[in-house]
């Protein structure tokens, strides 16, 4: 049975949360080290939109499409609001900003998973 494309790109954002938190708390962690810079991660929407949806050829003349692109999420520097004498560009305010959204982001995630489980089980049953 193939993989429902939602619950995939469920999967696929939540390690992207998680590798963008790992993210967030490594500058939080940082934040009074002398010429750290912050990092953050390529955005979710920016790697959505590389990866393609691969579609089964089940006839001879239909069209195929390229095989999805594997997400992996790499840290860049992020869009820091400063940088002090110490050279150190964390800001605690932002960094906090983004856990709040992280979460926020998740519970989404997680609150639509669930709904799509009810429906399909809903539909199974009925």
């Amino acid at each position: 049975m193939e993989p429902i494309h939602l619950f995939d790109l469920a999967a696929k954002q939540s390690h992207w949360l998680a590798v963008r938190q790992n993210a967030v708390s490594q500058n939080i962690a940082n934040a009074n080290t002398p010429r750290y810079t912050a990092v953050d991660v390529e955005p979710f929407e920016a790697i959505v939109r590389k990866t393609t949806l691969s579609v089964a050829a089940t006839a001879p003349n239909h069209i195929t499409s390229t095989p999805a692109e594997t997400l992996t999420a790499r840290p860049r520097k992020s869009d820091g609001w400063g940088t002090v004498h110490s050279g150190n560009s964390v800001s605690l305010e932002q960094e906090m900003l983004k856990a709040g959204d992280i979460s926020r982001n998740y519970a989404f995630t997680t609150n639509i998973v669930k709904s799509f489980h009810r429906m399909m089980m809903t539909a199974i049953r009925g």
